[in-house]
């Protein structure tokens, strides 16, 4: 199994390296890692290629359409998708490709860090038995930080569509109809918990509205990811 990771970064260049450094230390190694750099001022780019990774330009911004410059750039068979603000266990990817037999897509739980050990585990547990309950639904909610896909399925679907959040999810819903999402509990991804800067209520509150179908204003008014 060849698995592509893609990470989409847009003026990243502080938390990259920790994601960077999480992604090419897994138990199960990457076929390739892909930076995606979405029309970055800062150093994103020197330090994706400090790390020798590939790095992939897409200058229209929008996480939307740099995962979808990521996936289209993917030479694995399987593309996984992190955040550059995140810190996937040393065990995701062999956990991923251990339950990808008979699978489109794969996701799995996240968790916080740098906040108390409550708000840690609250953010894990409440977000598994959220996963849980849209799996009950038939309707897996796929998330960038901690997903992924059969290149060939997730085109076939339309790749992801070009909306200012909750493109994951919907590209979930779509491979759903033609055939099997899994969720995978064991698959942990680690997240900064910069998006809460307005509280749990505001974070909480917006994450309703991007479910419903109301992405406007996920990543701040100032359309940055949470800075």
């Amino acid at each position: 199994m060849r698995i592509s990771v893609v990470i989409p970064a847009h003026n990243e260049e502080a938390f990259l390296p920790g994601a960077l450094r999480a992604v090419l230390h897994q138990t199960l190694p990457a076929f390739e890692v892909i930076v995606v750099d979405n029309a970055s001022s800062d150093r994103t780019r020197e330090v994706a290629e400090g790390f020798g990774v590939r790095v992939v330009s897409c200058s229209k911004k929008g996480v939307a359409y740099a995962r979808q410059a990521g996936l289209l750039a993917a030479r694995g068979e399987w593309v996984a998708m992190t955040d550059a603000d995140s810190l996937p266990l040393p065990t995701w990817l062999q956990s991923l490709a251990q339950r990808a037999e008979g699978a489109l897509a794969l996701y799995g739980p996240l968790r916080f860090y740098g906040v108390s050990s409550l708000e840690a585990a609250f953010s894990e547990w409440g977000y598994r038995v959220f996963l849980n309950l849209m799996a009950l639904m038939g309707r897996p909610n796929l998330a960038g930080a901690n997903m992924m896909v059969l290149k060939e399925a997730a085109l076939k679907a339309g790749g992801f569509p070009p909306v200012e959040a909750r493109e994951d999810v919907l590209l979930g819903w779509r491979l759903k109809e033609l055939g099997v999402v899994r969720y995978v509990p064991e698959a942990l991804v680690l997240t900064s918990p910069r998006r809460l800067k307005g509280g749990w209520g505001r974070f909480l509150a917006r994450q309703v509205r991007n479910l419903l179908g109301d992405p406007r204003g996920y990543f701040g008014e100032d359309g940055e990811r949470g800075k």
